[in-house]
């Protein structure tokens, strides 16, 4: 073990003999001097075999005598050129020899080469193979290609002229439409001047693209969807592709089976339109099974359950209200309905009528089934709504318009002036909150983004009884045994002034007419007693289901409301088989292609109607006819107008609801998205309008002057209890000192 440097002799030699202090001193001296020698022995020894290794012959391998060579030829100082032999004696061999045997490494000539050096080696030869075969040109033109990719204008940028100060200012006119539409100033303004400033443009260069070689799709004298191509090819020369818009964010996609979420104001047992018409659309809907659905309804405290539901009908919890309206479904729908029923804080508003959402409704729609949202009455949803902007939270957002607001304000006390602001609040919400709107008829206000399409159908239970009465009569056997009726809730606003004065200015010429009223209503008294001092042929019932077996023989269904937006009762009544007489106003245009429909204009007309349809038999209804009435129909509507199935059959990729148009290049043949290659200043516009009505709708007293319910910020303590929610100091902290 000496090679090693460790003193293997025994101790005793070691420490030699003797005892005494100088002798041990002279002993220790003596054994550091010998250990010294031998250290210096040992090293000289090593050096020896480190000369011999590194004196040994190896064979230089090419690599290095190739990194040698081209060393040398470069035309390096002395000073820094590099010594390969040490990375030459490197690869010397050496032998290892231990105790229990031995291990040799060599490098030999005739030995087997290292993978990784031969893998380089053959790489090395394949990169000089392939620069002799290439020319310099052809070296140089790949350069001129790898930068051309790397620049941000595109091949054709040199054929786009520039966009001129004209052009600009024309399309920040039709940008900014949405900011004067919000003002109040109309449309066709801004229309006229981008139009007068385009046209001075038609023969300018900078358009040629889209008149000489515009296929024949595109040929048109929109001057609109001229400067919009002409401004998505500019940017799209320059490589430009706008990402989204100031206020908006990017959705999470949703991979999995879509969800659909129906927000309404009101649910069952309160027999309104926002309350039975999204029931039946969750459950066609959901008949599909295409998509998952959910019913988002407001729950209501037994306190304003007792004022809103009839008969003082009252429930403990929810799970109790929402049996009692999936076994009213069900039993007229005919089948076992498959979707989940939500509900959301709501206090009741006596003075409107009509109950006011309590908290953000958003936030009860689970964020992994934000996808799409339909809501029904969107301006009602939103006056006060404080919260989550829906087209944040949820991919699209489809507003139902079932209520014309702006002619009940009207009748109320400075009904003008108040009308003027709900119609622009209207505006704002319905352009801030949804991404479409469909308007069931031309009776409500003209919404933005919005559309008319009747998309409510009618009970299957009304189609039946249309059937039995059909074939009744087809066997001769007399089905209408009674006259005419009216159904309808008894507040002024339905119809019951508009009838009244008929009745009292046609008294003679409708005598011995007698015609019998169904509802409840707030202003039951009222009605009853004009009718009585003017002593009209008017017979006062209790409310009742229009599908009562009582009102199956009545022949004639007189509705002279022109508040309605889309009578549901009169879409029943003509389901059974029933004249219909009605005002020739925009909320019945849907009806008028039915036979049994009569229309007036005029009270003379009126009492014509009336006589006429007394003294004839109703049509039956065509199978076609039938089918327009259904809601099988009524769901087809749907999602056609409110692209509802382009949503849903597209890729989740593509799911984004504010997926633009795409517009083809006349000269090019190239598809430019024009939303996508320019900034949008409507969105910009919207997200302003929803941000500031966020800041006003935050403070109590902004709303509380704006005619809200008192503490709707938030849900109260026992919407927290029925709905087992957070507290609200839990759920909406108030930090302070």
């Amino acid at each position: 073990m000496a090679r090693f440097g460790i003193d293997t002799r025994p101790a005793a030699a070691a420490s030699g003999s003797g005892g005494g202090g100088a002798r041990t001193g002279e002993s220790a001296l003596s054994f550091l001097s010998r250990s010294f020698r031998e250290d210096l022995r040992l090293i000289r020894a090593r050096a020896g075999e480190l000369e011999t290794f590194l004196n040994a012959p190896v064979p230089e391998p090419e690599l290095l005598a190739r990194l040698r060579r081209a060393y040398s030829s470069s035309a390096s100082s002395a000073r820094t050129r590099l010594d390969l032999s040490a990375i030459r004696k490197a690869f010397e061999a050496e032998s290892w020899t231990g105790a229990t045997g031995s291990a040799r490494w060599r490098w030999e000539e005739e030995a087997e080469e290292w993978e990784p050096v031969r893998m380089v080696k053959a790489r090395l030869r394949e990169l000089e193979r392939r620069r002799q075969e290439q020319s310099p040109s052809d070296m140089l033109h790949k350069v001129k290609l790898s930068l051309k990719t790397m620049s941000f204008a595109s091949e054709e940028s040199e054929d786009v002229p520039p966009l001129d100060f004209g052009e600009l200012f024309a399309y920040f006119l039709k940008q900014s439409v949405p900011l004067f539409d919000q003002l109040g100033i109309k449309r066709d303004v801004c229309d006229k001047l981008v139009e007068s400033v385009c046209s001075k443009r038609k023969d300018h260069h900078a358009y040629s693209f889209l008149s000489t070689s515009e296929p024949s799709s595109l040929r048109n004298d929109n001057v609109g969807d001229e400067l919009d191509l002409r401004i998505a090819s500019v940017l799209q020369s320059t490589g430009h592709n706008y990402e989204g818009g100031f206020w908006s964010e990017r959705k999470a996609v949703i991979s999995d089976k879509r969800h659909v979420a129906i927000v309404t104001t009101a649910s069952l047992p309160w027999m309104t339109g926002t309350a039975v018409n999204p029931l039946f659309r969750a459950a066609y809907l959901a008949k599909s099974s295409k998509q998952n659905v959910t019913l988002v309804v407001p729950w209501l405290c037994k306190s304003d359950q007792e004022l809103v539901y009839p008969n003082s009908m009252t429930f403990n919890s929810p799970e109790e209200q929402e049996n009692y309206m999936r076994n009213w479904l069900e039993e007229r729908v005919g089948f076992k309905t498959d979707f989940k029923i939500s509900f959301y804080p709501g206090k009741f508003q006596k003075e409107r009528r009509s109950i006011i959402p309590a908290g953000d409704t958003s936030q009860f729609i689970p964020s992994k089934e934000a996808d799409i949202a339909i809501l029904e009455e969107p301006e009602h949803l939103n006056w006060y709504h404080h919260g989550k902007r829906w087209t944040d939270k949820f991919n699209h957002v489809v507003g139902v318009v079932h209520t014309n607001y702006l002619e009940y304000i009207k009748r109320e006390k400075n009904g003008a002036i108040q009308a003027f602001f709900v119609k622009h609040i209207n505006n704002l919400v319905a352009r801030a909150y949804c991404h479409k709107i469909l308007r069931l008829s031309g009776a409500t206000q003209d919404l933005p983004k919005s559309m008319i399409c009747n998309v409510h159908g009618v009970n299957p239970k009304f189609l039946e009884v249309g059937e039995r009465i059909a074939a009744e009569r087809q066997s001769g056997q007399q089905s209408f045994s009674k006259g005419a009726y009216f159904l309808g809730k008894m507040v002024w606003a339905k119809g019951y002034r508009e009838l009244i004065d008929l009745y009292a200015k046609h008294k003679n010429d409708l005598e011995g007419f007698n015609l019998d009223i169904y509802g409840n209503g707030e202003d039951s008294h009222e009605v009853q007693s004009a009718a009585r001092k003017l002593n009209l042929n008017l017979n006062f019932h209790k409310g009742r289901d229009h599908a009562d077996d009582s009102l199956h023989g009545y022949k004639v269904f007189i509705n002279p409301s022109i508040s309605d937006v889309l009578c549901t009762a009169t879409a029943e009544a003509l389901a059974m088989g029933k004249f219909v007489v009605c005002a020739d106003h925009p909320s019945n245009d849907f009806f008028r292609s039915f036979p049994n429909c009569l229309t007036y204009k005029t009270s003379e007309d009126f009492v014509a109607r009336v006589k006429e349809a007394m003294t004839r038999d109703p049509q039956p209804l065509t199978p076609e006819q039938r089918y327009d009435l259904s809601w099988e129909a009524a769901t087809q509507r749907f999602m056609e107008h409110s692209e509802l199935d382009k949503v849903l059959s597209s890729s989740s990729s593509n799911s984004d609801c504010s997926s633009s148009s795409m517009e083809q290049d006349g000269n090019t043949g190239r598809r430019m998205r024009k939303s996508a290659s320019a900034p949008n200043i409507s969105d910009v516009v919207d997200g302003g309008l929803a941000f500031a009505h966020y800041c006003l709708t935050g403070s109590e007293l902004f709303r509380l002057s704006t005619g809200a319910v008192p503490g709707t910020r938030d849900y109260s303590k026992q919407h927290s209890l029925d709905l087992r929610l957070l507290p609200p100091q839990v759920q909406n902290p108030i930090y302070g000192w």
